[in-house]
């Protein structure tokens, strides 16, 4: 992966602010990697829970199932932090979703990590991927590539 974006608000459709916490740090006081997919997931989970056609379709008994992630290590992340979280789509498939995250400190807008997921709509009752509910205005939640000029 090698886009490494600046921080721009309008890039991503959906935005999740965190706090580091004293539990996510490791020996060398660096936020441990393994928390760092922890967050970008708090963060899917919010973006999904605020598109109601996803909503409306989990209360029917679907859900929606990671099934790849590419993530890539920017900065390190410190105690006392407080993050922003980017979320976007990248593109739909007929059951999946192509998304693109972002993680920048809010204090000085560096960019710490980036993530490319692949996510299945998942039937929880047959077990099989279905089709992903229509979404109204579906271009919202697309990842904006920022003009520079």
């Amino acid at each position: 992966m090698t886009e490494k974006p600046e921080y721009n608000k309008d890039s991503f459709a959906h935005w999740t602010e965190l706090p580091v916490r004293f539990r996510d740090l490791d020996a060398l006081n660096h936020v441990n990697n393994a928390v760092f997919n922890t967050y970008f997931e708090e963060a899917r989970i919010n973006f999904i829970n605020d598109v109601p056609e996803f909503q409306a379709s989990m209360s029917e008994g679907k859900s929606f199932m990671l099934v790849h992630l590419e993530l890539d290590y920017i900065r390190p992340i410190e105690l006392n932090e407080m993050l922003l979280i980017g979320t976007s789509i990248e593109e739909y498939g007929n059951t999946s979703i192509k998304g693109f995250q972002a993680i920048y400190s809010k204090g000085d807008s560096e960019l710490k990590a980036v993530a490319k997921t692949t996510g299945v709509w998942f039937d929880l009752e047959a077990q099989k991927p279905t089709k992903l509910p229509e979404i109204k205005d579906r271009d919202k939640y697309l990842y904006k590539i920022p003009d520079n000029g």
